[in-house]
């Protein structure tokens, strides 16, 4: 027999791990990683890129999945090695003319500052002096091995890198300067000898000296950087898959810190905070990349580079333009210039605001550089969410206190803490945060996640926390130099010596860059004004981004298949979800409308004795007649499902322990108490030990005779009377919790016979269906059978999570979700985005079956995931008609059904 292949072994021996840049494209991310992909997609552009090549995301699982590296990776490394020396005419970490290189990784999707990343890979002992000679620069060639040591110490030794920066501060404190480029040569020799002692120390190794040790060690310690806890946590926030792997990019250095005609930078084609076109972009002379996104050093703007070094700039606006036109789209660019000469050191699609996303859509579309559909999945549902939270009232008193770099829109309030484990700690506890750093780095993102927003006295738009921010949807302002930060003290001093304590308040405008003391008012977004009707597309005083916002969501509009409800029990909540553009109530809840004073005659109903304690039913049904006039006046012309009565029993029943008090106070004074009694007596009898599945849905209209049929005839009455006052009551009745064809079949009867009389009595004929919640796991097994007696299904998919996992969702969420979401066991809550593989199949199962038996069948989803992004695309594919969620999520499932529309329609053709 044929042996069995291992599963672990996910490459055949002849496999190919190495690619230069010059034989790869832009197309293959999944191989060479994103970073990979575009240097060579650059170098076949013609770009200026140093040469160099990629190790593939192959050779990456492979040493996760087995521990070591693949076997033929050595000889590959090797041989592109041996062909960048000869293309460069020297060798690796060659004693008097050293090639060097910088070991970065590079995954599909871009993880900013979350892997790792070593610059100057073969210097040591041995060929710092040829370095030195080779540049004319003593001092150059000492600060590019410290910076090695300190690299090379953190990310491949695991030196604590505090470690190096205090030594840094120390050397700066003792030659009494503030910033690292005024240390000279004796200065850096001298802390290069002491970060080798701290090398020493904590690893019990001296720094290696050999040069492909190095680069060896190094290209481990980008694989092991795939799976360190701040990628791991990343990659839950951003839903990237855990099983992508990273590249690794070795490109020869070239060198930003070789005096002032040097330099580094990164760049935008356009300004990713808010779309628009120019300049935009940081530069920092005399430094190497890390300085720019570390925000250790605060940077100049982009546009200054054209008085530094004229050439160098308009070179980079010519590559700039060329990049964007090829990619068409926001491209962000890393770049170096040497001694005069530019290099491109990276080039991708670059992170966004949400309001720059829909701006520069509409934009390319202007250009003729992309199409509407193109431009419809250039935008998503998450953005949309995001401009249509609240901003700063501008009008209201507040105190300016600081103000710093736009780095990412919104307006944040929150209590100032100055470290990520206080920002966690306090946010699980309810409180709102605000994040205080000197500047951020990738340990932090755990602090940043849970912020309301985040504030730097360092750094500009293309450091860590901007970067960051801004591809989390968060508030950031950044390199707000006149507030000097203190991180040990825990608190902040403005210009004026105001100090922001740990724990006040601040607030923070992510849009203009304003910091503020205290709580600033809120006012809606120019978005939610639109969608409410205030404010208008077409007026010449229209924001740019409604006037963007508008003309994609006309065209989702247009596209979509799928339609839109609300989740809606008032008139004026369902007046506010049609503003917003439903077409139609998806859910109404009809248990709502039994809350305050009505409570009390649900209450009797429950726990009546005898028909004629039932009194209460025609108490109810003028008052639930009036509600479904108001309802069906509001949304004339739509349908309207309403939900029979489904509470869990108890929200109905006096609470079992205040009753079991007042009785037991009331005999003990001896005060007269049967009625409490006898309350108490039926609240014993009906009392459920887990209520969610008990007595409720249809199971309680089946057994208190009347119930269901007192809200049909309500519903029946309320659309005769919309009808002759030349209405148009397009009412759709729905029997929730069914779990098996014949309770179905029997409240239908019911119905019908109700229907029937309300009809003959106001001498009108009603259209009314009547259909069902598939919201239990045999309702969906049983669908072909439950169909038989349906006009419609829709799906309740909290409650059919909840059967289908086996889950209370009010316990789990606040006991042990967290641990399974840090565990990977969730990527996310399957409350959240629905579980395709399991309460997904079902609900596509029973699509399937129900339509079998009856092909008109018309089929909904009225669950809070009708107004999540993935899932609405879900939902789009097992081919649903509609989706309903709440009134404010409605314009995000209607780009999100556009979306899924254009996305499969463009599927179909490719």
């Amino acid at each position: 027999m044929p042996e069995t292949q291992d599963p672990h072994v996910t490459q055949p021996s002849s496999a190919k791990f190495v690619y230069d840049f010059t034989e790869g494209n832009r197309d293959l991310k999944d191989l060479l990683g994103g970073k990979g992909a575009n240097l060579a997609e650059m170098t076949n552009l013609g770009l200026p890129v140093p040469p160099g090549f990629t190790i593939t995301t192959e050779a990456c699982k492979v040493y996760l999945e087995s521990g070591t590296e693949p076997a033929a990776l050595r000889a590959e490394v090797s041989q592109h090695l041996d062909a960048l020396e000869q293309k460069m005419g020297k060798k690796l970490g060659q004693a008097d003319d050293p090639l060097l290189v910088s070991v970065r990784s590079g995954a599909k999707f871009s993880m900013p500052g979350m892997m790792d990343t070593v610059l100057n890979i073969g210097l040591s002992d041995a060929s710092v002096s040829g370095l030195a000679a080779q540049a004319g620069d003593e001092r150059f060639a000492w600060d590019s091995y410290r910076r090695l040591i300190q690299m090379f110490g953190k990310t491949v030794l695991g030196v604590d890198g505090e470690l190096f920066e205090e030594a840094l501060e120390e050397a700066k404190r003792a030659k009494g300067v503030r910033v690292d480029v005024e240390l000279d040569a004796a200065d850096l020799q001298n802390l290069v000898a002491h970060f080798k002692d701290v090398v020493a120390k904590e690893t019990g190794r001296d720094f290696p000296q050999d040069p492909r040790e190095q680069m060896d060690l190094a290209i481990r310690a980008v694989f092991d950087s795939w799976n360190t806890d701040r990628a791991k946590l990343y990659r839950r926030q951003e839903r990237i898959p855990g099983d992508l792997g990273t590249a690794v990019n070795v490109c020869s250095m070239v060198f930003g810190n070789l005096g002032p005609d040097s330099g580094t930078g990164v760049a935008f084609t356009r300004d990713p905070a808010s779309g628009q076109q120019g300049v935009y972009g940081d530069y920092l002379q005399n430094a190497q990349g890390e300085d720019v996104v570390a925000g250790i050093r605060n940077t100049v703007p982009l546009a200054d580079l054209e008085n530094i070094d004229k050439a160098s700039y308009d070179q980079l606006m010519q590559i700039m333009e060329t990049l964007e036109t090829h990619y068409k789209d926001l491209c962000d660019i890393e770049f170096t210039i040497e001694r005069g000469k530019l290099w491109m050191l990276q080039t991708r699609v670059g992170k966004r605001t949400a309001g720059a996303a829909f701006r520069i859509a509409t934009q390319l579309v202007d250009q003729g550089l992309i199409d509407e559909a193109e431009a419809l999945q250039r935008v998503n549902g998450a953005q949309l969410a995001q401009l249509m939270f609240p901003r700063f009232d501008l009008g209201a008193k507040s105190e300016m206190i600081g103000r710093g770099i736009a780095a990412s829109p919104g307006a944040a309030v929150g209590k100032a803490v100055f470290d990520s484990y206080t920002a966690v700690k306090w946010s699980r506890s309810g409180e709102k945060v605000i994040l205080i750093r000197r500047e951020t780095n990738p340990d932090d993102l755990n602090g940043m996640i849970a912020a309301e927003g985040i504030l730097t006295s360092r750094g500009g738009k293309t450091s860590h926390a901007a970067v960051v921010a801004r591809g989390m949807g968060k508030t950031c302002v950044c390199g707000a130099e006149e507030l000097e930060v203190d991180t040990k003290s825990r608190r902040m001093t403005t210009q004026d010596g105001t100090v922001i304590e740990e724990g006040d308040v601040v607030s923070i405008d992510g849009s203009t860059g304003k910091v503020y003391a205290g709580e600033v008012p809120v006012v809606p977004s120019p978005v939610v004004e639109y969608f409410e009707g205030r404010m208008h597309a077409g007026a010449d005083d229209a924001d740019e981004l409604v006037k963007a916002v508008h003309r994609i969501m006309a065209y989702a509009d247009r596209v979509r298949r799928l339609r839109v409800r609300a989740n809606a029990d008032n008139a004026e909540d369902a007046a506010r979800a049609r503003r917003f553009g439903a077409q139609g109530i998806g859910l109404c809840r009809t248990e709502h409308m039994f809350l305050g004073e009505r409570r009390e005659m649900v209450e009797r109903l429950i726990l009546a004795d005898t028909d004629a304690d039932k009194a209460a039913l025609e108490e109810l049904l003028p008052l639930q007649k009036a509600d479904f006039i108001e309802l069906f006046e509001s949304m004339d012309g739509l349908p309207v499902t309403v939900r029979l009565l489904d509470p869990p029993l108890h929200e109905f029943l006096p609470d079992i322990t205040d009753l079991s008090v007042r009785v037991a106070l009331a005999e003990a004074r001896h005060e007269k108490h049967e009625n409490d009694l006898r309350l108490l007596q039926a609240v014993h009898k009906l009392h459920e030990q887990n209520p969610m599945l008990g007595l409720r849905g249809v199971r309680l209209g089946l057994v208190i005779p009347g119930l269901f049929a007192m809200q049909v005839r309500a519903i029946a009455e309320a659309a005769a009377e919309r009808k002759n006052a030349k209405g148009d009551p397009r009412a759709e009745i729905m029997i929730p919790l069914v779990g098996t064809v014949q309770e179905l079949e029997i409240v239908r009867e019911e119905a019908e016979q109700v229907i029937a009389e309300v009809e003959k009595t106001h001498g009108v004929e009603l259209k009314l269906t009547l259909g069902t919640m598939i919201e239990l796991p045999r309702a969906a097994l049983t669908a072909g059978q439950i169909a038989e007696s349906a006009d419609f299904f829709s799906f309740g998919t909290n409650d059919l999570t909840q059967t289908v996992w086996g889950f209370s969702r009010d316990d789990v969420e606040a006991s042990f979700f967290t641990a399974y979401l840090e565990k990977g066991i969730f990527g996310v809550s399957p409350f959240e985005t629905i579980d395709k593989d399991g309460v997904g199949s079902l609900v596509r199962n029973a699509a399937a079956a129900g339509r079998a038996t009856r092909p008109d069948l018309k089929l909904g989803v009225c669950g809070e995931h009708g107004g999540d992004p993935e899932s609405v695309h879900f939902f789009h594919e097992v081919g649903l008609d509609y989706v309903s969620c709440s009134p404010f999520r409605i314009p995000v499932a209607r780009l999100e059904a556009g979306r899924a529309a254009a996305e499969s329609k463009g599927s179909d053709s490719r």
